[in-house]
């Protein structure tokens, strides 16, 4: 099942790292069904050019807000860059002049995909890493979560009925029983798990409600692009194709960005959504529990039997 109605009509949405992959699935998934999402990132067409991101892509907070007028939303592209509390701050005061509260809340912020390396450099220990580029993912994985949530709670708490939405890579469950990649990159990805377990504990008596969700194997641009595919013809990376990389079988159940933004969107529109505060989900639980599928059909569950 895909959307169902305009269940978020009159919500003001943001989408905190819009730009690309899980983000901009989310920010589509909210206008499916009727919201206000705010797109926020670094890349930007129309912006300060001197706010770059880590990643040398093409995509923008532009597109991502023409991508939601397109679902029937309502876009709107503010750059800005997450480690600037300065710039985090002027957002807020900008929301809360134009909407005057904000009713949910995503946290998708990451850019550290290149800095966590190619496979072949996984598992390497702390003390062989590059310090820099390890601190580095930290910040924007962590700290730009953190600083964000600050600035931007105080208008999710204007009225009972706000969502957080702190996006990870696996389950607190999944996180504590398995080492991700490196030191750097399972401490971030353990963080925002317990992110949300703190805001919730913290937000719960305001109306509030928050949750960590996880995507599974995410077929984002940059995932699309690595194999040499679209995600017309992803399939077509599952087998032996000359001078192009061919992607493992676990690649069959990856999952379209917009499979969590319909999960999140069905969460945020639930009237009992307090009964995941401080839980830690996957994309693939809340589409079970809301009945919602990928934009092909499907309900794929990546996280089931995967290791790194």
């Amino acid at each position: 099942m895909g959307p169902v109605g305009k269940g978020l009509r009159g919500r003001v949405a943001v989408v905190a790292g819009a730009t690309r992959g899980a983000g901009r699935g989310i920010a589509a998934g909210l206008a499916e069904q009727g919201a206000v999402v705010v797109c926020t990132g670094r890349s930007s067409r129309a912006g300060d050019p001197a706010i770059t991101s880590d990643y040398p892509r093409p995509e923008t907070i532009e597109e991502t807000a023409e991508i939601v007028d397109a679902l029937g939303g309502t876009g709107v592209a503010v750059q800005v860059d997450h480690l600037d509390p300065e710039q985090v701050s002027r957002l807020a005061d900008r929301l809360r002049a134009e909407y005057g509260r904000i009713d949910v809340l995503v946290n998708d912020i990451w850019g550290g995909e290149l800095l966590k390396g190619p496979p072949p450099t996984w598992n390497t220990p702390l003390w062989r890493q590059d310090l820099d580029a390890g601190l580095r993912l930290l910040r924007l994985a962590v700290e730009t979560h953190l600083v964000t949530a600050h600035f931007l709670t105080p208008l999710l708490i204007e009225r009972p009925g706000g969502l957080l939405a702190e996006i990870t890579d696996g389950t607190a469950d999944f996180n504590a029983e398995t080492y991700r990649i490196s030191v750097f990159y399972d401490l971030a990805k353990a963080s925002i798990n317990r992110i949300a377990f703190s805001q919730g504990h913290e937000l719960a008596e305001y109306g509030a409600t928050a949750v960590a969700v996880t995507p599974g194997w995410l077929r984002s641009e940059m995932m699309l692009d690595a194999y040499g595919v679209t995600e017309e013809d992803w399939r077509a990376a599952l087998t032996a194709r000359p001078g192009r990389p061919t992607a493992p079988p676990g690649f069959g159940h990856s999952e379209s960005p917009r499979f969590v933004g319909r999960g999140i969107a069905a969460l945020a529109a639930d009237p009992g959504r307090e009964r995941w505060n401080q839980r830690s989900v996957s994309s693939a639980e809340l589409a079970a529990a809301y009945g919602v599928t990928d934009v092909d059909g499907t309900r794929p569950d990546s996280w089931a039997g995967r290791r790194d």
